[in-house]
């Protein structure tokens, strides 16, 4: 897929509406397109932009030499800088309102609190993910009660281009180097190195890790481990290492914006496994085997959901998926405000209701559930079941809706 002209970012007029308000925060994977969205936040605006990975950009912010003229202040990577949320304190409260700031970081911004004060009640959030088929398919961005009516009702025709902006996502992944290449040569070539310079480059930097090389084949594993409930046990006995060691290995990746954990959904009445974790990458291209890849893409968009729901309503929102101890089980749960909203079982091909997906919605009260196929056509609603709306749709459509 090759695009001549820039694709809008959903995140750019949020992030600018909330610029007017407090500092904006905007957190995702490296060469997400971080830099891009606020580059394009500056156009609009006379600002300065610094990055702490330039050492001329970090002798100016350890010197607090920022520019008095510019409107906006842009610190990229400030995450990196030992002391971050103490400095970024006093500069927000010594020229507030005066200058608007936006803060970027291919890191959890929130995790990593090394000293200082906090800045709670400074900053507003927003969680960049890799392009997402509304994205591609130039669907602007909506009040969040019209995305959610759009999900609830899924009434409406697709967008046009929609299955070939999908089978692009699947094929090359949504981060924007491989994927507006268009090249599967070009992606490859991307994908082999990122591994080695988000573990020695971001987590060397963050993180007080020596065997950065047991690290990266811990990396190059976990693709494998997608689709399947998560075993430390056999990730430790392949690397010879701790199973401490192993779980703190992954909550780094998790920190990194690398790979992101989904919890198990459902109460001890019907069985539910309790502790049990499955894994995804942000980057889906990663996974080899096609029905992990496309699930991971599918719950990916799902995980962009619960963010879009936090980030812009202040809701509580969960991704989970379903499994009890005698194998029933469903790809995704998504709950708000603690309460599950829509399930969703991913398939290849057109299939008769998935049995998990009819076991869980007669012992759980849930109000929608979409069972969705890469190469099906089929497009209907099914028969309630347990007071559930229940809809079979093509997977280019279903993700279309979601923000």
């Amino acid at each position: 897929m090759k695009s001549a002209t820039p694709i809008l970012r959903h995140l750019t007029g949020l992030v600018e509406r909330d610029l007017d308000d407090k500092m904006v925060f905007v957190a995702g994977p490296r060469q997400c397109g971080k830099t891009t969205l606020a580059r394009q936040v500056l156009a609009g605006r006379d600002g300065a932009y610094f990055d702490w990975d330039v050492p001329a950009h970090r002798r100016a912010l350890h010197n607090a030499a920022l520019p008095a003229t510019a409107g906006l202040w842009v610190f990229d990577e400030l995450h990196k800088m030992r002391t971050w949320q103490r400095w970024l304190k006093g500069v927000y409260d010594a020229h507030a309102p005066e200058h608007a700031i936006l803060v970027t970081g291919s890191g959890h911004l929130d995790a990593y609190r090394r000293g200082g004060d906090s800045l709670q009640g400074r900053y507003l959030l927003h969680r960049l993910h890799p392009f997402t088929l509304r994205e591609l398919c130039g669907k602007p961005p909506r009040d969040p009660a019209d995305v959610i009516a759009e999900i609830e009702s899924m009434e409406g025709s697709g967008p046009t281009g929609a299955a070939e902006h999908l089978e692009a996502l699947l094929r090359l992944g949504g981060f924007p180097e491989p994927l507006l290449s268009g090249s599967d040569r070009r992606a490859a070539r991307w994908r082999l190195g990122y591994g080695t310079r988000l573990v020695r480059g971001d987590v060397r930097d963050l993180e007080a890790i020596r065997d950065l090389d047991r690290l990266e084949l811990l990396y190059d594993r976990l693709p494998d481990c997608v689709g399947s409930v998560l075993s430390i046990n056999a990730l430790r006995e392949d690397l010879e290492v701790a199973f401490e060691t192993v779980r703190s290995w992954i909550s780094v990746f998790e920190r990194s914006y690398a790979v992101y954990r989904v919890p198990p959904f459902g109460a001890p009445r019907i069985k539910a496994v309790k502790k049990e974790q499955k894994l995804y990458f942000w980057d889906w291209a990663r996974v080899e085997a096609e029905p992990a890849r496309l699930e991971n893409l599918v719950l990916s968009h799902l995980l962009r959901l619960v963010h879009f729901l936090e980030d812009e309503l202040g809701e509580k929102a969960e991704l989970r998926y379903f499994r009890d101890t005698v194998g029933h089980e469903v790809d995704a749960v998504v709950l708000r405000k603690r309460r599950p909203w829509i399930a969703v079982e991913v398939k290849l091909d057109d299939r008769p209701l998935d049995a998990g997906l009819r076991y869980l919605l007669e012992r759980v009260r849930l109000p929608y559930a979409f069972q969705v196929s890469l190469r099906g056509t089929v497009d209907r609603r099914l028969p309630d079941v347990g007071g559930a709306r229940i809809r079979q749709v093509p997977i280019a459509r279903f993700l279309s809706r979601l923000p």
